[in-house]
């Protein structure tokens, strides 16, 4: 007979999350050790997964700045903590190591209970954040004259896995696409508009003509970015002037704009829907807050926290000085509200933003997915909103490195531009169709039972494994470093990339398949899971770490700790699988147990990657 968990499970199995488990068990001993009261969260915090397996499951390293504290030493520190601890169903009885380290290892039975309770889940362990924040996410943000590029990248799969995390957790995100779509770059379009447009191309493919309208019009520039002050530059100022008409509500230059607009998103919409991005709640460019721009400057001069600086208006840097124009160029300058020309600047448009964000939804937090060239921006901003009255709403710089080419460089291509996403997609998917018929051929030659599948079905998946390639080679790293764009590396059979996670999600499916097993029971009747094997325990253990990857990534917004997580994860279930046979267990309670394990793991699997984006298919 195979036990079934018919019962509700023991008020110890109501907190799924292993380290909130753990730190509730010890938090009553620390209480009665710790002097102040005030430090307990900090020596809650020192509790943390162990370095190394083989002295246990979790450590603990309190023992030294309490012994500090209490006038004793960290080892005798360590033994009264575990002296005090109470008998549990959690954790056998911990042990010290070195000078006061405190080492848990979790029980067996209440690792198999917890699997087994978790198989019921549909959250798979993961709960529910105990107080819900309302967060206003800023990410992608293209300038929409022009396609999107490989610099969207980043700021786009980033901002959309964290809003996934988030929202997992059951926070509230309303994500805001800030479009550029009111500064310079229009001025440089009208300008070349008017003075280099290739009607045909336009009538054609508008957003490519408009592109390469940019591109020249830039090159046309003497030294810098459109951003630098005009100097003796013809073009640039003539930009310039465009961009300020635009801003003044010049009748032609609106009607360029509007006439531009339709082509530029429609165009955008089409790569997120390709990319498998959410939807946007809202989509504010710039155009939107225009009109609030006057007063904003207006209002700052008037509390002082802004000033006229020859013939412009600045406000204070994050330090709280005013330097003249003069020294603009300095390295923390003051922030620009409005130019000598009367345009308004990137820093008016962004504090309206604060402003309507913080009036409109009411945010905990609002975040800004942007890369690292940034930091002084928003350095410089947030200290002005700050002055402005904004001061309770965390406002935070998700920042981010580059994505490089192989020689080390922002990737690009040779004529200079930046490669649009539209083709690194297409790539992906050409590869990753190559590489599944690669596959297809040898198993076949190999005498495995491969389907075959028609044309459509094998681009469908390609599409899925080269987006998904993609997507898992920028979050797979630490968001502020930069990395190296390699198709081979990302869309590898093997390593931590979404080609080896999705293969193994589709071994899982596969094993169910070969036997004609509905899953279905694992997950509403789970049988009994049996942890015999060392390999079996590890996979258990790694399977019930899935809340604290999830939490661990919204609280720093870091979605590379889910894909090491994944990593450990798919470790695990390799040395499971090397192991312990499923199908061909030597009980028939043994294959139960089993099963309910592999079904985990794929669930688990298909839930960190869509927290990421990332799709998964059934068959590779």
């Amino acid at each position: 007979m195979v036990a079934l968990l018919t019962t509700s499970p023991p008020h110890y199995l109501n907190e799924m999350n292993l380290l909130h488990q753990l730190r509730d068990l010890i938090e009553p001993v620390l209480t009665q050790l710790a002097p102040d009261p005030a430090k307990l969260p900090d020596y809650l915090g020192m509790v943390k997964p162990a370095a190394n397996a083989e002295h246990g499951d979790y450590q603990a390293n309190f023992a030294m700045p309490l012994a500090k504290l209490l006038g004793k030493k960290p080892h005798d520190v360590a033994a009264e903590f575990i002296a005090k601890l109470p008998a549990n169903e959690v954790v056998e009885t911990p042990t010290v190591a070195g000078p006061g380290f405190i080492n848990f290892r979790l029980k067996p039975s209440f690792l198999a209970q917890a699997v087994q309770v978790v198989a019921s889940d549909p959250r798979l362990g993961v709960a529910l954040a105990a107080l819900p924040k309302t967060y206003v996410i800023d990410y992608s943000s293209p300038n929409v004259a022009k396609p999107l590029h490989v610099g969207h990248l980043r700021s786009t799969v980033i901002g959309d896995a964290v809003t996934r995390i988030l929202r997992c957790l059951g926070h509230t995100v309303v994500t805001d696409n800030h479009l550029g779509d009111w500064g310079t770059q229009f001025g440089m379009l009208i300008h070349g508009y008017r003075n280099y447009l290739d009607a045909a191309a336009y009538q054609a493919d508008p957003v490519r003509e408009l592109a390469r309208l940019y591109l020249h019009v830039r090159s046309l520039f003497k030294k810098g970015d459109e951003e630098d002050d005009g100097g003796d530059d013809p073009v640039k100022k003539a930009c310039q002037e465009e961009t300020a008409r635009l801003h003044r509500g010049d009748p032609d230059n609106v009607a360029l704009w509007n006439q531009f607009m339709p082509h530029c998103l429609a165009e955008i919409h089409a790569i997120y829907d390709r990319l498998g991005i959410l939807p946007f709640d809202f989509e504010h460019g710039e155009s939107f807050y225009n009109p609030m721009l006057p007063g904003i400057v207006d209002e700052m001069l008037e509390k002082g926290i802004a000033v006229q600086s020859q013939g412009a208006v600045v406000f204070p840097n994050a330090g709280g000085k005013i330097p003249s124009l003069d020294e603009m160029k300095k390295e923390d300058p003051p922030g620009l509200l409005r130019k000598r020309d009367g345009a308004f600047t990137y820093h008016t448009s962004d504090l309206a933003t604060i402003r309507y964000r913080v009036e409109h939804f009411h945010p905990d937090a609002s975040l800004y997915a942007v890369d690292f060239r940034q930091a002084l921006h928003f350095k410089t901003l947030f200290a002005q909103a700050r002055r402005w009255g904004y001061d309770r709403i965390e406002l935070t710089h998700i920042s981010f490195g580059s994505v490089l080419g192989e020689n080390k460089k922002p990737l690009s291509t040779r004529e200079g531009g930046a490669i649009e996403l539209d083709t690194l997609i297409d790539k992906a998917t050409e590869l990753a169709l190559a590489k599944y018929e690669e596959s297809y051929e040898d198993r076949k030659a190999h005498g495995h039972d491969v389907p075959e599948l028609t044309d459509e079905v094998k681009h469908d998946i390609a599409e899925v494994v080269g987006i998904g390639a993609m997507k898992y080679a920028d979050l797979s790293q630490n968001r502020t470093s930069d990395y190296v764009f390699s198709y081979e590396k990302m869309l590898a059979t093997d390593g931590n990339t979404a080609t080896y996670m999705q293969y193994a999600y589709a071994r899982c499916c596969a094993i169910f398949r070969k036997e004609k097993i509905d899953p279905t029971r694992y997950r509403t009747s789970p049988p009994a899971v049996i942890l015999k094997e060392p390999a079996e325990r590890v996979l258990a253990l790694q399977l019930l770490r899935f809340p604290e990857a999830v939490e661990a990534a919204a609280a720093e917004y870091y979605p590379h700790l889910i894909t090491g997580y994944l990593w450990d994860l798919a470790k695990a279930t390799s040395v499971f699988y090397e192991n312990c046979p499923v199908l061909k267990a030597p009980s028939a309670e043994l294959k139960e147990s089993r099963l309910v394990l592999v079904d985990l793991v794929g669930r688990v699997i298909q839930q960190a990657l869509n927290l990421l984006g990332i799709k998964t298919v059934e068959r590779m």
